[in-house]
């Protein structure tokens, strides 16, 4: 059996995955703070934090998920900022659907 990594067994104890979403909602909020200035701060802290809520929150997955169906361009541009491998991957199979057709 594989050892799990520290970053593993961290994130296995709820009081860790509780400071995770703390600090990812802070990221958030420090991206929006920033994002009129100029240059990409928005771009790179923001994802970042809402990475951490999704890897640690049910609750701001259920809100994702929900953000997503009621607005899916806007899903898809944020699922290609954080660049998830689930978006590439639909993303793909959608081009190999538009190649079958034509």
């Amino acid at each position: 059996m594989a050892k799990r990594s520290l970053y593993q067994r961290l994130r296995a104890n709820a009081q860790v995955r509780t400071a995770l979403f703390a600090l990812g909602v802070l990221l958030m909020l420090v991206g929006i703070a920033i994002g009129p200035l100029p240059g990409p701060g928005f771009l790179i802290v923001f994802p970042v934090g809402l990475m951490l809520c999704l890897q640690n929150s049910a609750w701001a997955k259920r809100a994702y998920v929900r953000f997503k169906w009621r607005h899916p361009r806007y899903g898809a541009w944020t699922d290609r900022v954080m660049r998830r491998v689930s978006a590439a991957r639909r993303r793909a199979r959608a081009a190999l659907d538009r190649a079958d057709d034509d």
